[in-house]
């Protein structure tokens, strides 16, 4: 009988990286069709795609708090060694090291897996037995990519994907209407994401304030924001800014969805408009068009994925800094993006009609 291939994926770290691994999931298993894949991800993030056909099995990894990762389902944080006796323990044939850094290079080596593909960043090249050049401007699905090609696997296609449950849908939208927002009306619901990991990368909230007051008053558009508990500030700040009365007010849904949750919700919206956050890269994901606001990072490389989504930002000969060095001009790269800029953008995106 012959043995069955076994391989693993390691690719974990946040939201929007979990996401981007998916055409390269599905490229695997292209080549691989009776192997068992394996993805070792984070425990939270690599929920958004814990729907995937193209895994077998989920490991979650979480040794430290350093990205402040909740448990998955409660368990218990392990040392890097346990984790390589786990990996040890399951014999794999070969291995993708996605994840850039060296602890995750020296974490496949030590687990004594065979084969070991990943990216020449780190000085990692000794811990792996073939490595692939980086390109810093290109972007993350195709880097991806780039390593199944190193490893003499044809790439059939690159488009992103995910996938949400019935039982998942018909619990947003219960939310959803007990909180007044018809997720079968005619009326546009568009997500604001004024919120990023990295503050940095974060627009004003007075013209966020201005946008949402347009959207509401000028085109009956149904505002709606999500997010963790943590950035309903944010969004009331915002809303506390608005002088005039709004035609329809938007609607704060932070903290009401869990992630799986927070992806049915956006499959249920017109549009996101918002700043550079792995929010961008889910909607991306379920084909709901995405507006981004840009500043310091490389858009070629994190831009939400596909061609019709759409990336504002300014041309300043210090872009992209990536958030590597203090900026000598308070973020100018974000600060000139104009109100007028985001509305365009929007208007072109998702027919408007002026109200009355």
């Amino acid at each position: 009988m012959n043995k069955k291939t076994k391989i693993l994926v390691m690719r974990y770290r946040f939201i929007g990286d979990t996401v981007l691994t998916v055409p390269f999931l599905r490229n695997l298993r292209y080549a691989y069709p009776d192997a068992q894949i394996d993805l070792m991800v984070a425990p939270v993030s690599g929920e958004i795609i814990d729907k995937c056909p193209y895994v077998d099995n989920f490991i979650y990894f979480d040794t430290t708090k350093k990205h402040r990762y909740e448990n998955k389902d409660g368990q218990q944080k392990k040392t890097f060694w346990s984790y390589v006796k786990i990996l040890r323990e399951q014999k794999y044939d070969k291995v993708y090291v996605l994840k850039r850094s060296l602890s995750s290079a020296f974490l496949a080596f030590a687990a004594g897996i065979k084969e070991r593909i990943g990216f020449d960043t780190e000085c990692r090249r000794l811990l792996l037995t073939k490595s692939v050049h980086y390109e810093e401007n290109k972007h993350e699905i195709n880097c991806f990519l780039d390593v199944l090609k190193a490893d003499g696997i044809e790439v059939k296609d690159n488009y992103l994907e995910n996938w949400v449950t019935p039982e998942e849908e018909e619990e947003v939208k219960k939310i959803m209407r007990i909180n007044n927002v018809n997720p079968d009306s005619s009326t546009k619901k568009v997500i604001i994401h004024a919120t990023s990991g990295n503050r940095k990368k974060e627009w004003a909230k007075d013209k966020w304030a201005e946008v949402i007051t347009r959207l509401s008053n000028d085109y009956g558009v149904q505002v709606v924001f999500n997010g963790t508990k943590n950035d309903s500030q944010t969004y009331e700040e915002i809303m506390s800014s608005i002088k005039e009365e709004l035609k329809i007010p938007p609607v704060n849904f932070c903290g009401c969805f869990n992630l799986r949750k927070t992806l049915a919700f956006t499959k249920q919206c017109d549009l996101i408009a918002g700043c550079d956050s792995g929010n961008l890269h889910i909607a991306a994901s379920v084909n709901v068009p995405v507006i981004g606001i840009y500043g310091p990072m490389n858009t070629e490389k994190w831009k939400a994925y596909g061609k019709d989504n759409v990336v504002i930002k300014t041309d300043l000969p210090c872009q992209p800094c990536g958030l590597k060095k203090k900026c000598k001009r308070d973020y100018q790269c974000i600060k000139d993006i104009t109100i007028n800029e985001v509305m365009t953008e929007i208007e072109h995106k998702i027919p408007l009609q002026i109200q009355a």
